[in-house]
């Protein structure tokens, strides 16, 4: 969830006592961080990461989707969808359950999610899930959007997955994190609704995972330019 949708969902009962509409007014969205192509050295990837939402303040049900397909394989890397529900458990931080089915290479894979998400001090989103199953992982996000001017922002953003166990079917090994460090510079054209960017997309394996991606041959490691937009609805 960004933060604009976030705040969204936390200006409103300050909106609501100024009128009369109900205290359970019903808000939807679809927020889209990343739409991207990724031009790396040996790989060109289309990546996507973006949320849907629709509820109350009270409840939210969100979807959220994230993809890297790469060119070259022309093949997903990876697919996941997961299905969420939130609810508020401070002014700035939601509480998560839901559920996430991932589509790779080999069999599907359902996962169990708990997890919560905000915006923590110096309006850092947060975001942090567990994911629980046959081979349950952990995620943690951060992200800043630092506004340069009224129109151009840049967000600079890390992500870490630390899987538990051993899944050599999509190449991840026990406690072998996965690091992902990006910086993107937009410019909103229609009032934040669309905001084209360019930027740099790091990513890293370590332990057991990056001894599984250099057994199959692959990098432990790529640095991408990346071009895209940005999309709030």
């Amino acid at each position: 969830m960004g933060k604009r949708l976030l705040l969204a969902g936390a200006l409103a009962p300050a909106i609501l006592l100024a009128s009369p509409v109900s205290a359970e007014q019903f808000l939807w969205g679809i927020q889209g961080e990343q739409l991207e192509y990724r031009i790396g050295e040996d790989n060109d990837v289309l990546a996507w990461d973006f949320d849907a939402i629709a509820g109350t303040d009270e409840l939210k049900f969100v979807w959220r989707s994230e993809a890297e397909f790469s060119l070259e394989e022309d093949a997903f890397e990876t697919l996941e969808n997961q299905a969420r529900l939130q609810v508020p458990i401070s002014d700035f931080f939601n509480a998560v359950a839901g559920v996430r089915v991932d589509t790779p290479g080999g069999p599907d894979r359902v996962y169990g999610v708990l997890g919560f998400h905000g915006l923590a001090k110096q309006w850092f989103e947060v975001d942090a899930d567990l994911f629980l199953g046959e081979d349950p992982s952990a995620r943690f996000e951060v992200e800043y959007e630092g506004l340069i001017t009224n129109r151009v922002t840049l967000v600079p953003s890390i992500e870490v997955d630390l899987p538990f166990t051993d899944d050599e079917d999509i190449g991840t090994g026990a406690w072998g994190p996965t690091l992902e460090v990006g910086a993107r510079l937009s410019y909103d054209l229609i009032d934040r609704a669309i905001s084209p960017y360019i930027g740099v997309h790091y990513e890293r394996a370590f332990g057991e995972t990056a001894d599984l991606a250099r057994d199959d041959g692959e990098d432990d490691g790529a640095v991408f330019f990346v071009i895209g937009t940005r999309i709030l609805f």
